[in-house]
């Protein structure tokens, strides 16, 4: 099984990246709040891995820190909980509010995650008390940032922006909605526009 990976950033489009080891090209899906910590292509990167081995595929998820890739692997064993559900729960919310929310018991945090219903976020509440703190929210960034990195290819940050929310869970329409209430800040990149339009859903309720 895959544990790390260490090696070039080849490409990066929200939530998808591309880990380039001595010549062997990995490609890891990744949370939100790794992206935001990870370098221009063509750096190097190093990333905590989780390895899904499915009969038709074997999938790759990357972390930037301990903390991220263990509240992943205990989302995994809540029930009706997947791997796209629990990327959209890190990506919309650190692991830190995350353990907040399930502490407080605040149901109405988590239903705006994309992908999860009342239902679903009363059952997180319930089954995820006993595992905060320390056992969650331990470890230390690995993401290595050196410098001397390249730029990327220019894109088009909105359209990326809309792709990268659709792929976390939320529906193509209320992606576009999203982004277009922060489109002011496509300068600053795609990313910059995921977070805005993730901080926004926060804010509304």
């Amino acid at each position: 099984m895959i544990a790390r990976l260490r090696g070039t950033l080849a490409a990066k489009q929200p939530p998808w990246l591309l880990i380039d080891v001595a010549g062997v090209g990995y490609e890891v899906e990744a949370p939100m709040g790794t992206f935001y910590q990870l370098p221009e292509t063509g750096a190097e990167v190093t990333l905590l891995i989780h390895m899904v081995v499915r009969e038709d595929a074997q999938l790759l998820y990357g972390f930037a820190t301990e903390g991220e890739r263990r509240l992943f692997r205990h989302l995994l064993k809540i029930s009706g909980v997947g791997a796209k559900m629990a990327l959209g729960v890190l990506s919309g919310m650190s692991a830190e509010a995350f353990a907040r929310s399930i502490r407080e018991g605040d149901v109405a945090a988590l239903v705006r995650l994309p992908g999860i219903g009342r239902k679903t976020a009363e059952r997180l509440v319930v089954e995820m008390r006993d595992r905060l703190e320390d056992e969650l929210l331990g470890g230390q960034v690995t993401v290595v940032m050196p410098s001397g990195a390249t730029e990327a290819a220019a894109t088009d940050p909105v359209r990326d922006a809309v792709s990268a929310l659709v792929a976390l869970g939320y529906k193509p329409q209320e992606a576009s909605r999203l982004v277009a209430a922060v489109e002011g800040q496509a300068a600053e990149g795609s990313e910059a526009l995921i977070r805005a339009a993730l901080q926004s859903t926060v804010r509304k309720a």
